[in-house]
């Protein structure tokens, strides 16, 4: 389950996107025109890195997805995928990634497709400490079966193919959709391939990452 601390955060995820996003080459929107439609969250088993998958609009009906992980150092060899650091008012400094470099995200992303999984409950935590559980924002599943295989995805090279940022090693290709195109939506996943796909408000069956081994 994912834990959501009611603190402070400076500067906040969208003040790091606005920075971060217009120098990304999938991104065409206004920075300053970021609208948030929700996040989902995966739980690190080792419970050491924060992840969340951000939803948003920047001026126009373009969808972009955009997983970053959280920190408490910085990810080792990772300097190409830093989105920024924020001081965070319950753990302290936290650098925030593009989750595609953190190998932790790969292997829970490949996982959560690969067999079915569903992104994590979501429970807030107030000053007191007491923990009430919310709905996500968006709802996430991966198109998988519980028996399937996990391809490794430690060792990766990451590139970008047009609007999907790709993770890809001699075994497996973990793609990330930056831009979510709506006639995606519910359509059947190529053979050899599964998917992770969304949920929120109109949008049902959404694509967001695939995996293809």
């Amino acid at each position: 389950m994912s834990i959501i601390h009611r603190t402070t955060l400076t500067p906040s995820k969208y003040e790091l996107l606005a920075a971060w996003l217009p120098a990304q080459p999938w991104f065409s929107g206004d920075p300053a025109r970021l609208e948030a439609i929700g996040a989902y969250r995966f739980d690190d088993p080792e419970g050491a890195v924060g992840i969340e998958g951000h939803l948003c609009t920047a001026g126009d009906d373009t969808v972009y997805h955009v997983p970053l992980s959280y920190r408490g150092a910085p990810l080792e060899a990772g300097e190409e995928f830093l989105v920024g650091t924020m001081e965070h008012g319950v753990l302290g400094t936290r650098w925030a990634s593009d989750a595609i470099g953190d190998p932790v995200f790969r292997a829970v992303l490949a996982s959560t497709i690969a067999h079915g999984g569903t992104g994590s409950r979501e429970f807030v935590q107030d000053a007191e400490g007491a923990e009430s559980e919310r709905d996500p924002s968006v709802r996430v599943a991966g198109t998988g079966v519980a028996a399937a295989e996990v391809p490794e995805l430690w060792a990766v090279e990451v590139q970008q193919r047009g609007t999907s940022t790709v993770a890809e090693s001699e075994f497996a290709a973990l793609a990330v959709l930056r831009v979510v195109d709506r006639a995606a939506d519910g359509a059947d996943d190529p053979v050899g391939t599964q998917s992770l796909r969304g949920a929120w408000g109109d949008r049902i069956g959404a694509l967001l990452a695939t995996l293809t081994v």
